[in-house]
């Protein structure tokens, strides 16, 4: 149950960084309020989930998770840039959260 919460925390933090960009610098009230909400969900289930957790393999999934969610949001919606090196090395994020999860902290 611990790694689901943390899972959902980590999509959580992929809509609030979403969020914050489109708020236009906090300009636009409705992607405010989501940044806010979405920040409060995702931290919130990542504590619950440090109840039982390693906190850095926990942290690092959840940081792996918004960082690369929010690179392949930003690619696939936002009109980010694509390149392969960016492409690399989100897969070189990937592989470095999978090893920590095979490791340990469960």
């Amino acid at each position: 149950m611990a790694w689901f919460l943390v899972v959902v925390a980590g999509l959580f933090e992929v809509a609030m960084a979403a969020s914050l960009k489109l708020s236009k610098g906090f300009s636009q009230p409705l992607p405010s309020v989501s940044f806010l909400v979405f920040a409060v969900a995702s931290f919130g289930l990542l504590n619950l989930a440090l109840r039982t957790l390693e906190v850095g393999t926990a942290y690092a999934v959840w940081v792996g998770i918004g960082a690369v969610g929010t690179a392949v949001l930003g690619m696939v919606a936002l009109g980010d840039q694509v390149s392969p090196l960016k492409l690399g090395a989100l897969a070189l994020i990937v592989a470095g959260v999978v090893g920590l999860n095979l490791a340990g902290g469960h």
